[in-house]
């Protein structure tokens, strides 16, 4: 009697044991398992490095940069957080919830319209009477962008641009949505999501004064359940796998 209690009380203590393991972040294969969140903009290149990789099962989840921001200041716990800009993994850092943030990417703003529209070949042809355009929120980055681009115009043309103004978005897929379904003429996207549309959108370049410094970056969030597997998954962002799966997305390298 005394040995099979003895031997219930082992197999509870090795399940417990296996369950706490388990939740610290590793697949049935014993491969580690961390969580990404990451920009919108980001989905291709993600994606395809994710798919890549062998010694980290990367749990992927995509979103506006503000919104996943917020959701770790409201007590969310990824393990990497990659945003579409600077400000917000270097305000998290100096709140203490992530670690030092480092670049990875650079992109470029253009003015996307549907690829088989030729009346829009540049911004002024957005102040034409009846034109309609869809831009990011102003608390997200590619609304943040966009407004820096719009800031640079003259001002009665910046008054017409933004009278044409028909759908402010939480992120850029947003916006690559409503132009890709002629719910708008035009709008404000990162050169990438044009390449990932698959041939739906057309980018018409920006003039280099007015094109803003689109930098992307990563950090490692504090108490993330992985750390090692986490910072394997950032250095490869630098140099390595993720790299190639940036440039292979049309990313700029962070230099």
């Amino acid at each position: 009697m005394h040995r099979l209690r003895r031997t219930g009380l082992v197999v509870a203590m090795v399940t417990a044991v296996a369950l706490a393991v388990a939740g610290c972040g590793a697949d049935g294969d014993g491969t580690p398992e961390i969580r990404v969140s990451a920009a919108t903009s980001l989905k291709t290149a993600f994606t395809d490095y994710a798919d890549g990789l062998d010694d980290v099962d990367a749990r992927l989840s995509f979103a506006g940069s503000d919104q996943l921001a917020g959701q770790i200041r409201s007590g969310v716990r990824p393990d990497v957080f990659a945003a579409a800009n600077a400000k917000l993994p270097r305000a998290l850092f100096a709140e203490g919830l992530v670690e030092r943030p480092v670049a990875f990417a650079r992109n470029r703003l253009v003015l996307a319209v549907a690829a088989d529209e030729r009346g829009i070949r540049g911004i002024d042809d957005l102040t034409a009477r009846g034109r309609s355009l869809a831009i990011g929120a102003a608390d997200v980055p590619v609304g943040d962008y966009t407004r820096t681009v719009l800031g640079r115009l003259p001002d009665a043309t910046e008054r017409a641009v933004l009278a044409a103004v028909r759908s402010e978005e939480p992120d850029v897929g947003g916006v690559v949505g409503k132009i890709a379904e002629g719910a708008v003429d035009a709008g404000f996207v990162y050169a990438t999501d044009v390449r990932a549309a698959g041939g739906r959108l057309r980018a018409i370049t920006l003039p280099a004064s007015l094109q803003p410094d689109v930098v992307y970056e990563v950090a490692v969030v504090r108490e993330a359940r992985d750390r090692a597997a986490a910072q394997r998954f950032v250095d490869g962002l630098l140099t390595g796998r993720g790299a190639a799966a940036l440039r292979r997305s049309g990313f700029l390298p962070p230099t």
